[in-house]
């Protein structure tokens, strides 16, 4: 009973960290969440809110957590000391609590560490300390949010009878930013402009600014921001828009009337900082522009890396780096590149909501030689590997140093304007290239006379507002606060996955489906699909991790004086996006009609598209008839109604009831035996034989289900003959 128990959640940390602590310790895996909340009480929530307090019912999440709890029940047989390691994160310190409860451990220690190295490991077990509750009821919180949220919401979109699934509190406001993009670009009129221009002798061409007497626009304010969505393209430049040809041309034949001479020329060497190291979003924005990765596809890869002792953990929204890796990188660059090196080592600022305590995603050994990890790693890990690397360092570098210039012409009345940029110290971006593309202008006078080659215009048309790239909807939901790290992957991939939004050409499309959807919930829920509302629930669980207020108490208000009101008045809403109303009242949605007609109005039926049968779409009535949906059978060759419906229509009449002689455990009452369908298969159940007595509250858990060994129940047991 000397060993020790170290629990940590993924399988593929287990033989690193047995390398790093040796034959004294057993080290096992959750393999991630082990309990999740039963589908139990009202509305299958699994929790009760009763006042300000909240109960619980946890139950193992699925067969293989049923295993790994009687196997970490074994092992603890075996040790005198049971350590918890799980994800240095909100996530990992709630499966660390579930790992007590469902253990029944008295008093477990908590290590963390985030990064799977020696030192960081050993470190990690010399400052064991307690479960911080504050984190776990932030956890706890959002488990039971979700599930609020997602179960009482859901059922509202299910009566639109159009294959949507489900509502999330994430989800639902992350796609409403698809849809409304996507409304955007439909509601765009084109318009047409002109961009005018002068090419000079002296080697350069300038663009159409304005007059002399206009009032000047204030120029705007250079800020810095490294965008890592972007592939550092640089927009070609033009004039101020011209809005009709014959005003162009005057312009034009203006320019080649009266000469040309510079009236400003301003040349200043300006520093550009370098990019902070990555936190999870800018990750994977910069995996998704640069590697062409979904965010699904980088966390995964990540994962492999953190796994392997090669990155720090990689759900993080803070900047910061240790000093003993900035010391690190230091020696690096003194070693290979001593130009690079700054005076003072850079310090980076995490946003105010960020966890301090932790680390950005930045290699754990810079001086790994790469060869090295070419052979070990697959491409795919080799190539985020040498990203994260390049950024790291970058972050540490001094600025590059970019020489701007400015050249603004007059010709009569009419001024012109020209902009160079040229890179005359490389810095960070040896490592981490994000400057635009070098514009050379010559070297002039103010004053100076220029020589017109030629004048003329191009006409151009305004564009729509692009769709969101992955990279991009990931930034958006940062910027606007909408979940935090760990979720803005899973949102978008549940978003594709529910069908509401498609990928094309790398841009996120909503689908006619999630359109719809977004539609209804904007009259039913309009909060809920607010991101400032949905921002703030998140600041709601952020003041609950730092101890500021219980979380049982928030939920609970939450609940009452928002949620359950809300909801009540969203089932007043009609259902009516089947017919195509548009939520904003500005369009109908047009569907495409067939030439079946409904059985009950004789109006055509529409063709709703959906990947999930084989035609591709189905027919359904949208001029009010309820239920009305036809699939193409195959063996017919006919539309038909769903098989379900069909079996209701041929025997409306109730299947009938089997009086058992089994008491019922709460009123004496015989059970009956109750048909029912899940999952497309029959199913029974016993339950009391009273229909009145059905409806008590003391009567909910009496449910005994089928199993090979006999009728049981959750509440009650075996039931005994």
């Amino acid at each position: 009973m000397s060993k020790r128990l170290l629990v940590v959640e993924s399988p593929g940390k287990v033989k690193k960290l047995s390398q790093i602590l040796g034959a004294e310790w057993i080290v096992r895996a959750s393999c991630g969440h082990i309990r999740e909340l039963s589908n139990e009480g009202e509305d299958s929530l699994g929790f009760i809110m009763d006042g300000s307090s909240v109960r619980c019912r946890y139950v193992p999440r699925n067969q293989q957590a049923r295993e790994t709890i009687q196997q970490l029940k074994a092992a603890l047989k075996q040790v005198k000391e049971v350590v918890l390691a799980t994800d240095p994160d909100r996530e990992g310190e709630t499966i660390a609590w579930h790992l007590k409860e469902a253990l029944g451990l008295k008093d477990p220690k908590r290590a963390v560490y985030t990064e799977i190295t020696e030192s960081a490991v050993r470190s990690a077990i010399a400052n064991l300390r307690e479960l911080d509750l504050n984190l776990v009821g932030a956890g706890l919180c959002r488990d039971c949010l979700d599930k609020l949220v997602g179960y009482k919401g859901s059922p509202l979109v299910w009566a639109l009878n159009n294959g949507a699934k489900s509502v999330g509190r994430v989800q639902s406001a992350t796609l409403h930013l698809i849809c409304q993009r996507e409304r955007e670009i439909e509601s765009f009129v084109p318009q047409d402009y002109w961009s005018i221009w002068v090419d000079y002798a002296e080697g350069f061409r300038a663009f159409y600014k304005g007059t002399v007497n206009a009032p000047s626009e204030t120029p705007k304010q250079e800020t810095e921001v490294h965008d890592d969505t972007a592939n550092n393209h640089t927009e070609a430049p033009e004039s101020t828009r011209v809005l009709s040809e014959a005003e162009a041309t005057r312009l034009v034949e203006e320019a080649k009337r009266h000469p040309h001479q510079i009236v400003q020329y301003e040349g200043k060497v300006v520093n550009r900082q370098p990019p902070p190291p990555f936190i999870t979003s800018t990750l994977q924005q910069a995996a998704g522009s640069r590697l062409k990765f979904a965010p699904e596809k980088t966390m995964q890869v990540a994962q492999k890396l953190y796994e392997a002792g090669l990155i720090t953990y990689m759900r993080t929204d803070s900047v910061m780096l240790s000093p003993e890796f900035c010391d690190s990188a230091r020696k690096w660059l003194e070693q290979n590149d001593p130009e690079n090196v700054p005076q003072q080592t850079a310090r980076h600022r995490s946003k105010k909501t960020a966890q301090e305590a932790h680390e950005a995603i930045r290699p754990t050994d810079v001086f790994r030689p790469s060869t090295e990890l070419r052979v070990e790693l697959s491409a795919d890990e080799f190539n985020l590997y040498v990203l994260i690397w390049k950024r790291a360092i970058a972050s540490q570098c001094r600025p590059a140093q970019l020489r701007k210039t400015l050249i603004i012409t007059q010709s009569g009345e009419l001024l012109w304007q020209a902009r160079g940029q040229v890179v005359e110290f490389l810095g960070y971006a040896r490592y981490w290239s994000n400057l635009s593309k070098d514009t050379i202008l010559p070297n002039l006078q103010q004053g100076q006379m220029l020589t017109l080659e030629n004048a003329g215009h191009e006409k151009k048309q305004t564009q729509p507002p692009p769709r969101y790239s992955e990279p991009k909807l990931v930034q958006l939901m940062e910027r606007k606060g909408i979940g935090r790290p760990s979720t803005y992957s899973p949102t978008i991939a549940t978003l594709k996955k529910r069908g509401y939004v498609q990928l094309i050409k790398e841009n996120l499309q909503p689908t006619a489906l999630g359109l719809e959807v977004d539609a209804f919930l904007l009259k039913a829920l309009p909060d809920l699909l607010e991101t400032e509302f949905t921002a703030k629930m998140e600041d709601a669980l952020d003041s609950i991790a730092s101890g500021k207020q219980p979380w049982q108490h928030y939920l609970t208000n939450w609940n009452q004086n928002y949620f359950a009101p809300a909801l009540a008045k969203a089932k007043t809403v009609p259902v009516s996006s089947s017919n195509g109303a548009n939520a904003s009242g500005v369009a109908e949605r047009k569907f495409e009609t067939s030439r079946t007609r409904c059985p009950q109005c004789n109006n055509n039926l529409a063709k709703i598209n959906s990947n999930k049968v084989k035609k591709k779409y189905f027919l359904k009535c949208v001029s009010g008839c309820e239920n009305v949906v036809l699939f193409w059978s195959e063996y017919t060759k006919t539309w038909e109604p769903p098989r379900s419906q069909t079996r209701l229509d041929a025997n409306p009449q109730k299947p009938p009831v089997k009086i058992t002689t089994y008491p019922c455990p709460v009123c004496k009452q015989p059970l009956e035996e109750y048909t029912y369908t899940k999952d497309a298969q029959s199913k029974k159940m016993l339950r009391c034989s009273n229909p009145k007595s059905r409806n008590e509250q003391k009567h909910k858990d009496v449910a005994y289900f089928s199993t090979p060994k006999g009728w049981w129940s959750p509440k009650f047991g075996e039931l005994k003959c």
